[in-house]
């Protein structure tokens, strides 16, 4: 049984309802196709070949900030994930290293999936994404390491994902 509230605009969604598709525009989506190649100036991303990626930068490379860093700048993230239960608080330190292993491991072929902000409570965690499919993936190897509850909630209209993970 959850104990968790669903919030105002979301619904609660199976794991096996796949890649979520955006039903609006996404304001942190450029709006134009930009001029190749272009830097992020704040954490090196080069946008190249219609996305971004990490590649040695180029010379004369256009700058502009990327979504992701643009989410961050707003502290206005996409993605929540929050952790809790008896298991968690006696285990939190090797759950926040499997949480802090899977962003890096999605960062490193994605330079938008990334942590914003990791809030400690006494008996909850609460980990910010600028992806809502970082948080997704995170919850899911939560899950597969060590089973619990999960529960994912997707906020269509505003494009946010609120994932519970406990045990």
């Amino acid at each position: 049984m959850s104990h968790s509230k669903i919030p105002p605009g979301f619904h609660t969604i199976t794991r096996r309802d796949g890649i979520f598709q955006e039903k609006v525009h996404d304001a942190y989506k450029s709006k134009k196709k930009l001029s190749e190649p272009t830097i992020c100036p704040d954490c090196g991303a080069v946008y190249h070949q219609g996305h971004w990626q990490w590649l040695e930068v180029p010379a004369h490379a256009n700058q502009e900030i990327c979504p992701a860093c643009h989410r961050i700048h707003d502290h206005y993230p996409a993605g929540f994930l929050t952790l809790h239960g008896p298991f968690y608080s006696a285990h939190r330190e090797e759950i926040m290293h499997l949480v802090q292993n899977e962003e890096k491991h999605q960062r490193a072929e994605h330079p938008l999936k990334r942590i914003m902000k990791i809030e400690e409570e006494a008996e909850s965690t609460l980990v910010t994404t600028t992806d809502i499919h970082l948080a997704r993936s995170m919850g899911e190897a939560l899950y597969d390491a060590y089973r619990g509850e999960l529960e994912f909630h997707y906020n269509p209209a505003e494009n946010l994902l609120r994932v519970n993970w406990s045990r």
